[in-house]
């Protein structure tokens, strides 16, 4: 890492001539034509059903107010800074206490920075909130080369955090931020003050794959699982060709909004909670389209799918500190999770919600918020 450690004001200011580009292809999408039947917005079962993704891309296009959601991004400290010849966006937003702890949020896919953007103020009376992006994810782009994966990225974040004057810092993270979360504790166990991780009821999925099996299981309990397991499976597509092939469905991504909006907005369907509602029921719709607009100004469609291929070839796992402090928070929860993930009961803070899901920063914002606040201060 031998960059001159600069770090570089930045402030988002999407040029309007893409701003109107995304209209214009969003006015000519060329749409699949209807199968006779699918007529039910809310019918997920084959993906996204044309008619409710008509409705948002027309939202999109004449509903949606980038600039106004750019105005509320910038609101919040921002800097780039290079790590191993990769450019990383950073959010960073100080506390206005001079005694806050650190505290780094860890993001995945398809999430972003946005995920954690109604978040941040609920954070900041106890922690200078820091927020990097994935190499490939966002303004962390374009990719300097291959072989971003989990481990070198979580190096540059420990680099990142040194750059910004934090040695000791509180981990939090979700999806692929839970696998950075626990790579930098294991990692770096003096400067980790804890880890904080949200989870939901799809780590089941992992169970005889990633995770053993639980001893003592009934049949009910086993036939609970596997059904886990076979609706992860069927929800494996788009992990399947970001992991082996994407640059093929990354070609698709950048150049069509509509192709875009489907890949994205679908998988805030099958990871949130609610089996009616339709993913701008469960979150924002314009927290959700200030995400995907992310996505498209950056064409970080492709170059985050990147970063599923080379985690999938690195040969690594998901590897978590014994000796740092562990909170766990599982949202739509389900009555085996803990049996699954945690056996031995060896995670000390271990919480369960009804509500929420995949997404719990832009799901139930303050449930989340609390929990963080309630385990660091647990361990402080």
């Amino acid at each position: 890492m031998n960059e001159d450690n600069a770090l570089t004001p930045f402030r988002i200011d999407i040029p309007q001539a893409d701003i109107d580009d995304l209209r214009d292809r969003l006015a000519r999408t060329r749409w699949p034509v209807p199968v006779p039947g699918r007529d039910d917005r809310t019918d997920f079962g084959r993906g996204i059903p044309l008619v409710y993704l008509k409705e948002l891309a027309e939202y999109w296009r004449d509903g949606f107010d980038w600039r106004a959601q750019e105005e509320k991004l910038n609101e919040y400290g921002q800097l780039t800074t290079v790590v191993n010849g990769q450019t990383f966006h950073v959010v960073h937003a100080r506390s206005t206490n001079p005694e806050a702890t650190p505290l780094i949020l860890n993001h995945g896919w398809p999430g972003s920075f946005v995920e954690y953007q109604r978040l941040i103020p609920l954070l900041t009376d106890e922690f200078h909130v820091v927020i990097p992006s994935l190499p490939g994810f966002g303004f962390s782009t374009p990719l300097s080369g291959t072989g971003w994966e989990l481990a070198r990225t979580t190096e540059a974040y420990a680099e990142i955090m040194t750059r910004l004057g934090y040695e000791r810092f509180a981990a939090h993270g979700t999806d692929i931020g839970a696998g950075t979360t626990g790579r930098l504790a294991a990692l770096h166990p003096e400067r980790v003050i804890g880890t904080h991780i949200g989870g939901d009821p799809r780590w089941l999925g992992l169970v005889g794959d990633k995770f053993p099996y639980p001893d003592g299981l009934s049949e009910d309990e086993t036939a609970q699982i596997e059904a886990v397991r076979s609706e992860d499976a069927a929800e494996r597509g788009y992990l399947e060709m970001q992991n082996h092939r994407p640059d093929t469905i990354g070609a698709a991504l950048t150049d069509s909004p509509a192709g875009q909006l489907a890949w994205i907005a679908e998988k805030f369907k099958t990871g949130t909670s609610g089996a009616y509602r339709t993913p701008d029921e469960s979150v924002d719709r314009d927290q959700l389209l200030t995400n995907i607009s992310l996505y498209w100004f950056t064409r970080s469609g492709a170059s985050s799918a990147q970063f599923y291929y080379e985690s999938e070839h690195s040969g690594i796992d998901l590897v978590m500190a014994s000796d740092v402090p562990s909170g766990w928070a599982v949202f739509d929860t389900h009555p085996l999770i803990r049996r699954a993930m945690d056996p031995w009961k060896a995670i000390g803070h271990w919480s369960e919600f009804t509500e929420g899901g995949h997404f719990p920063a832009m799901e139930e914002t303050e449930l989340l918020a609390n929990d963080i606040h309630t385990f660091f201060r647990g361990i402080s």
